[in-house]
C-alpha cells in the first residue's frame, strides 16, 4: 500500500527527493502498523498523508454487533477469515500546502532582473494556457480570440492583452500558467504561433493547429495517470 501511495505524491512532479516515510513507534490497539508520507517543506519534513492496518478490528466489531457475517472465503486458501481493512488519510489542505511550498520561487534571471514564478505541476495549474495577442490592433487580438475559442473547449485558456509581452509573461508566471501562446504579425499569414513555456521560459514557433495536441499532453490529469502503473 505505501508504494501505491507514494506512487500518486511522485507523479505530480514535485521531486521524488521530497518525499519520505515515516513509520509510527507507538500505535493504536487495533493497528498492527502506521506509516505516513512526509513532504520536505520550508519548515521541515511534514505529514501528507497517513497509512494505517487496521487489522480486521472495524469488521470484527461490525460483525459483532450487527450480527452479519463480515467473513471473507478465500478460495485459494480455501478457508473463511475477516479480512483487514487499511485506513489511508489524504487532506485537501494538506496537499494545497505541499504544492504551494513547493510551487513559489523568486528567481533571478540572468539579465539582472527576478520574477515571481509559481510551478505549479501543470495538470493542477487551475489555467493552462494564456493566448497573448503582440498588440491590441491589426487583427491580432481578432486571431487570439480564433485560438482560445478553439483550445477552451478541451482546458480552461484565457486571453490577456493589457501591457507589454514581458509585463503579461510576468503575470502568468506569477499565476502558475504553464504555457503562454503569443501571436504576432506572422501569424497571421503562416498561422503559426510562439509557444512559451513557463518553467524554463523556452519559446518555439509552432503551428496553430499543433497547440492543442502539444498542450493537453502535458496539462491533462492523464499525464499523472500514466505514471501510476506500479508494480
Amino acid at each position: 500500500m505505501e508504494k501505491y501511495r507514494l506512487a500518486w505524491h511522485e507523479a505530480l512532479g514535485m521531486g521524488n527527493e521530497n518525499y519520505r516515510y515515516h513509520d509510527h513507534e507507538k500505535l493504536a490497539h487495533y493497528a498492527n502498523a502506521a506509516t505516513d508520507i512526509e513532504f520536505r517543506m520550508p519548515f521541515g519534513f511534514k505529514e501528507v498523508e497517513g497509512i494505517h492496518s487496521r487489522t480486521n478490528f472495524d469488521l470484527s466489531q461490525h460483525e459483532k454487533f450487527s450480527g452479519r457475517q463480515m467473513k471473507y472465503f478465500d478460495p485459494e486458501r480455501n478457508e473463511n477469515y475477516v479480512p483487514y481493512v487499511v485506513e489511508t488519510s489524504i487532506g485537501v489542505d494538506r496537499m494545497f500546502l505541499t504544492v504551494m511550498c513547493h510551487s513559489y520561487t523568486e528567481e533571478q534571471l540572468e539579465n539582472g532582473s527576478s520574477r515571481v514564478v509559481l510551478r505549479l505541476p501543470e495538470p493542477l495549474a487551475p489555467v493552462k494556457c494564456a493566448v497573448l495577442p503582440l498588440v491590441n490592433k491589426d487583427g491580432l487580438p481578432e486571431k487570439a480570440q480564433e485560438i482560445v475559442d478553439d483550445l477552451k473547449f478541451h482546458f480552461n485558456t484565457t486571453i490577456e492583452a493589457k501591457d507589454s509581452i514581458g509585463k503579461r509573461y510576468r503575470r502568468q508566471d506569477a499565476i502558475g500558467t504553464p504555457f503562454c501562446v503569443t501571436v504576432d504579425g506572422d501569424s497571421l499569414t503562416d498561422n503559426s504561433v510562439t509557444l512559451r513555456y513557463r518553467d524554463s521560459m523556452e519559446q518555439v514557433r509552432v503551428p496553430i493547429a499543433k497547440l492543442r495536441e502539444i498542450i493537453e499532453d502535458r496539462v491533462s490529469i492523464t499525464s499523472v495517470l500514466k505514471k501510476l502503473d506500479v508494480k
